[in-house]
């Protein structure tokens, strides 16, 4: 990470090497951090700040069900997948964790055929041992489509 969300005057840059940036974090999704089914969303890793994530989600036949646009299972499981990946720009990298609630609100559908949608998560505040943040799902056009608050517990 190199430098602070130029939106956001709370995130500063990060000046510790061990900090995770995109690389890093995209070799967390690739690895073995997540499970199988999470790498097969075949989220990438787009933006990194301190204590905020932006991950792309391709929209294949895979992600979309019956009706034709993307499932509320993979927005989900992305949002979660993307909060992982801010908090661990907040710990230094990667830290044993666990979702204690996920709480999502389905704004409007994506498309099956809108190529990508764009997800990301921000730390609202890191306690000790829980870490609160929300997430935001949002179609190619950057229309919002879904929005999550989360709570996670550090383990």
């Amino acid at each position: 990470m190199s430098s602070a969300h130029p939106d956001s005057p709370a995130n500063t840059a990060i000046d510790d090497p061990r900090d995770p940036d995109t690389g890093t974090l995209q070799a967390l999704l690739d690895g073995d951090t997540f499970a199988p089914w999470v790498r097969q969303l075949q989220l990438r890793v787009e933006q990194v700040f301190e204590g905020e994530v932006q991950l792309a989600l391709p929209v294949t036949a895979h992600h979309v069900h019956g009706a034709g646009v993307l499932c509320g299972q993979a927005m989900m499981s992305a949002a979660d997948t993307a909060m992982v990946l801010a908090v661990c720009t907040t710990t230094g990298g990667f830290t044993p964790m666990t979702t204690v609630q996920l709480h999502t609100s389905f704004l409007r559908p994506i498309s099956g055929d809108s190529g990508q949608a764009r997800v990301t998560a921000r730390v609202l505040r890191k306690g000790e041992s829980l870490v609160f943040g929300e997430i935001e799902v949002a179609d190619a056009r950057g229309a919002l489509a879904a929005h999550a608050t989360t709570t996670y517990a550090l383990l």
